[in-house]
C-alpha cells in the first residue's frame, strides 16, 4: 500500500464524538424540505469529504424559497462550534483523529483487512472506515483486540492506522522462550502480537536453561528501555516437539491441572446396574469414530421399520455423563471451567478426567455402558416423525473406524466388520441415504472444505501432513447425530424445560455484500443472492455449485464460509441457518461438551429418569452459562489453530528458500496471504517485497494494483512463492514471490509529481 503523507494537521478530515441527540442520517426525508440542526450535523459528521453548503441543498433537496433559512442555519450550526470552516470554505467537524491513538479492532472482513475504532469513541454512531495494518511479518489482531496506532487519512476519506505496538489484553504474563545472555537473559514471546523482547535478570530467571519455555511475569522496571519479566514457570525445552501444543496450552490458557476433589470422584466412580434402566444390550450398537480416537460417546444402530415401508427405525446411544457429574461438584464446576476438551495433534486435554472420559463414560466394546439414548423413526424421505428418549444400558458390539465401516459397505469387509455387515451396516447406511434426502430438500449449507491432518513420528515430530479423507461413513455419523440433537431440542421445547440451544444466525448483510462483489467480480454471475432478498441456505449451494470445477471453487467455499455468522449456545432460540433447522441443540457428545451435559440434565429432569437431572436455573445464570461455554469454544478452536500453525512452521523449516506452489487466499494493504497447495499452509507476502512498484487496494475487486508497471495481484490468483521465513515458535510464515506472477497489463504512466515506487 503507498505511504500517503499526513498532510496539514489543518486539512485533515475531522470527526466528532458521540453525541446523544439521536440524530442518524438515515432518519432524515430527503425530498424538498429544510433540513433540522441535527440532521445538519449528523450529514456533515458522516460525510467522507469536507462539506460545502451547495452539497446541503443537494442532498435535502432544499427547494428555492427555504435557501435564505438554510444559510442562517448553517450560521446558527457553525456558532455552536460543532464544525469549522476548512479551504474553500467547506464544513468539518471541529475534532478528529489525533495523529496517534489506540484502537480497538471490531472486524476482520472476508479478506483478513482488519478494521477498528478509535477507543474513546467505541459507542459513536458514525465513524470513518479505518483500515489497521500490522507490522511486516506480524499477524492480524482479533476481534476485540487494541493496538496503538498511528493514523493516515487517505484520499477517499478513510484512514489507515499502523500499529505502532500491539496492546492485547495488556498482558501481565507472558509465555516466551528464554535465551540466556552475560547478565542473565531475554525473553521471545511466543505470541507473534507480540514484538518486543523482555530483559530477565539472573536473579529472576529461576534456574531457566537457554532454549526453555517458560512463563514470566512482567515486571514494572525498565532496563534501558527494554521491559523486563520474571520467570514464574518453567515449561519445557522448545527444542522437544511436544512443546508445540505446550505453547498453546498456556498462551490460551486452557486449564490442565483438575482439583484433587474432582479426581477422585472420577477414580470412585462404579459401574452402573440396570436398575429402572432401559436393557439394550442386546441391541448391536456400534461406535464409529476416527483411528485415533480414545473416548467414544455416541453408539448408532439401525434397522427397516416393519411398520412403514420403506422407512427406518434408528438408535443413538450417548455416554450417561450426568450420571457420574452431578450439579455443583467438583467433577461439574471443573468441567465448566472448561467448557470442551481441547484436540492436539499429540494430545487431548479432556474436560473430564480421563477415569471417565477414556473409561466409565467411554462407550468401550464388550462392556456395560450408562447411556441417554433416543429412538427415531423416519420415513423413507428421512422425516423423522416420531422419536423416544430412554435411560439405558448399552453394550457395544464392536469399536469401528470411518475406513472400515466404508470398506467394509464397498466389498472389503475385515473379519471385525464382516458378521456386521448384514445385520448392522447395510441397515445404518439404508437410513443415512434417507437422512441425506431429507437435508438435501432442506437446503443446508454443505462447505466440503478440505481439510489436512497432521501426522507426528514417534519422536513427536511432524512426518507428513495429508489431506482428511471424507468419507460416507463420516456423513452418516453427521445425519445420526443431527438427527438426535434436533430431537433433544424439540423434546425439550415440548416438555417446556431451559434448553442450551446451539444456534447460527443469518450472515451480516455487509459480509454478503463483500461476498456479492467478489463473485462479479470472478464471473460468477445469474446468482439468486439478491440485495434486499431473504438469504437462505440453497442461494449459498447454488454459489458453491456455480464455482465446482473452477480454479476458484477452494477459494468461494473458503469465502462463504467466512461470511457466515459463527453458531453459539444460547437459551434463546433463534434456529440454526446452515443446517436449515428451526430448532437445535448439542446432546451427542457430553465427554467433550458442556452444553451437551446441560441438554442431558434437562431430559433426565424433564422424562424422571432419576439422579443427575437440572436443578432449577436463572434464566441469566443460564445465559451468562451459555456465553461461557461459546467463549471456550473459541478458546479451543484458536488453540488447536494455533497449534496447527507452530507445527506446520516446523515442519517447513527446514525447506527455507525452497519453491511453493500456493494461491491468494487474502488481498489486504499489508500484502498478500498465501495458501500452499501442497500443506494448506497459510502466510504473508508482505508488500514491500512485491516487484518495484505503487500499489492501490482494490477493496472491492479484492486485488492489488501497481500503478507504474500495471501488475495486478487478486485473490484466488495461483502463485509460485519461496519460503522466505519460518519461526516455529511462533507459528509465523513469510513469503517471497518468484520473479513474474500476478497479472500483467500494459505500463501506465507515473502520475505527474509522485514517484511510482515500492511503498
Amino acid at each position: 500500500m503507498p505511504r500517503r503523507p499526513p498532510g496539514r494537521r489543518g486539512q485533515r478530515k475531522r470527526h466528532p464524538k458521540p453525541r446523544s441527540d439521536g440524530a442518524s442520517r438515515s432518519g432524515r426525508r430527503a425530498l424538498g424540505r429544510l433540513p433540522t440542526r441535527e440532521e445538519i450535523l449528523d450529514f456533515i459528521a458522516t460525510s467522507p469529504t469536507p462539506v460545502a453548503r451547495r452539497d446541503i441543498l443537494r442532498a435535502f433537496k432544499v427547494p428555492p424559497e427555504a435557501r435564505l433559512a438554510l444559510k442562517g442555519l448553517i450560521k446558527e450550526v457553525e456558532r455552536g462550534g460543532a464544525v469549522e470552516r476548512g479551504p474553500k470554505r467547506r464544513l468539518a467537524p471541529v475534532e478528529g483523529l489525533p495523529e496517534i491513538g489506540v484502537v480497538e479492532i471490531t472486524e476482520i472482513d472476508l479478506d483478513g483487512e482488519m478494521r477498528g475504532r478509535p477507543l474513546a469513541w467505541r459507542d459513536a454512531p458514525h465513524l470513518p472506515a479505518i483500515y489497521v495494518m500490522a507490522e511486516r511479518g506480524a499477524p492480524a489482531l482479533g476481534v476485540g483486540e487494541r493496538a496503538v496506532v498511528r493514523f493516515l487519512r487517505l484520499d477517499d476519506g478513510s484512514y489507515e492506522a499502523r500499529i505502532i505496538r500491539a496492546l492485547g489484553g495488556a498482558p501481565d504474563r507472558i509465555l516466551g522462550v528464554f535465551r540466556r545472555d552475560r547478565d542473565g537473559g531475554r525473553l521471545e514471546p511466543t505470541d507473534r502480537k507480540l514484538r518486543t523482547e523482555f530483559h530477565i535478570a539472573e536473579a529472576d530467571a529461576a534456574g531457566a536453561e537457554d532454549g526453555e519455555i517458560v512463563l514470566a511475569e512482567v515486571l514494572a522496571a525498565r532496563r534501558l528501555g527494554r521491559p523486563q519479566a520474571r520467570v514464574i514457570e518453567r515449561v519445557g525445552d522448545s527444542a522437544d516437539p511436544r512443546s508445540v501444543s505446550l505453547i498453546a496450552i498456556h498462551a490460551h490458557g486452557i486449564p490442565t491441572a483438575f482439583p484433587t476433589e474432582a479426581l477422585e470422584l472420577a477414580e470412585r466412580a462404579q459401574a452402573v446396574a440396570l436398575g429402572a434402566r432401559a436393557d439394550l444390550r442386546e441391541i448391536p450398537l456400534v461406535t464409529i469414530d476416527g483411528a485415533d480416537a480414545r473416548d467414544f460417546d455416541d453408539a448408532v444402530w439401525a434397522e427397516a421399520d416393519p411398520e412403514h415401508p420403506e422407512g427406518w427405525h434408528a438408535l443413538v446411544a450417548i455416554a450417561d455423563v450426568a450420571w457420574y457429574v452431578r450439579p455443583g461438584d467438583a467433577l461439574d464446576l471443573a468441567a465448566r471451567e472448561r467448557g470442551n476438551s481441547v484436540y492436539f495433534p499429540d494430545r487431548v486435554v479432556p474436560m473430564l478426567p480421563e477415569a471417565l472420559s477414556n473409561e466409565l463414560c467411554s462407550l468401550k466394546p464388550g462392556v456395560d455402558r450408562a447411556c441417554l439414548a433416543v429412538h427415531l423413526w423416519l420415513d423413507g424421505d428421512g422425516r423423522v416423525h416420531r422419536h423416544r428418549f430412554a435411560r439405558g444400558l448399552m453394550r457395544s458390539a464392536a469399536r469401528l473406524t470411518y475406513e472400515e465401516a466404508q470398506a467394509a459397505v464397498e466389498g472389503r469387509p475385515n473379519d471385525l466388520t464382516r458378521p456386521l455387515l448384514d445385520r448392522v451396516l447395510r441397515p445404518l447406511y439404508g437410513a443415512y441415504r434417507a437422512f441425506d434426502r431429507a437435508r438435501r430438500r432442506r437446503g443446508t449449507l454443505d462447505l466440503d472444505l478440505p481439510e489436512r491432518r497432521i501426522l507426528l513420528d514417534p519422536g513427536g515430530r511432524v512426518a507428513r501432513i495429508e489431506p482428511r479423507q471424507r468419507l460416507d461413513s463420516h456423513r452418516l455419523i453427521e445425519e445420526f447425530m443431527i438427527a438426535a440433537n434436533v430431537a433433544a431440542a424439540e423434546e425439550l421445547e415440548r416438555l417446556k424445560l431451559p434448553c442450551m440451544y446451539r444456534v447460527h444466525d443469518q450472515p451480516d448483510p455487509a459480509k454478503l455484500a463483500a461476498l456479492r462483489e467478489f463473485l462479479d467480480g470472478i464471473g460468477i454471475h445469474g446468482l439468486t443472492l439478491a440485495k434486499g432478498q431473504v438469504v437462505r441456505p440453497h442461494h449459498f449451494s447454488d454459489i458453491l455449485r456455480r464455482a465446482a470445477g473452477t480454479p476458484y471453487a477452494t477459494l468461494v467455499s473458503e469465502l462463504v464460509l467466512r461470511s457466515q455468522a459463527q453458531a453459539v449456545y444460547s437459551p434463546e432460540n433463534i434456529g440454526h441457518f446452515g443446517l436449515a433447522l428451526r430448532r437445535y441443540a448439542h446432546f451427542t457428545s457430553p465427554i467433550r461438551r458442556y452444553a451437551d451435559l446441560l441438554v442431558h440434565r434437562a431430559l433426565i429432569s424433564g422424562r424422571d429418569f432419576g439422579a443427575g437431572g437440572l436443578p432449577p436455573v436463572k434464566a441469566a445464570d443460564f445465559a451468562e452459562t451459555g456465553e461461557h461455554v461459546s467463549m471456550t469454544e473459541r478458546r479451543a478452536a484458536a488453540a488447536e489453530r494455533s497449534a496447527v500453525d507452530r507445527y506446520t512452521a516446523s515442519f517447513l523449516a527446514d525447506r527455507v528458500g525452497a519453491g511453493f506452489a500456493g494461491r491468494v487466499g487474502g488481498v489486504t494493504r499489508a500484502g498478500l496471504f498465501v495458501t500452499l497447495a501442497e500443506t494448506g499452509a497459510d502466510g504473508l507476502i508482505p508488500i514491500s517485497t512485491l516487484p518495484s512498484d505503487y500499489y492501490d487496494h482494490d477493496e472491492k475487486r479484492h486485488r492489488l494494483v501497481g500503478r507504474r508497471w500495471g501488475r495486478v495481484y487478486t485473490l484466488g490468483d495461483a502463485l509460485e512463492v519461496r519460503l522466505a521465513e519460518a519461526n516455529a515458535v511462533t507459528g509465523s510464515l513469510l513469503f517471497a514471490l518468484v520473479e513474474g506472477g500476478g497479472e500483467e497489463r500494459r505500463p501506465a504512466k507515473a502520475r505527474r509529481g509522485r514517484a511510482a515506487t515500492r511503498p
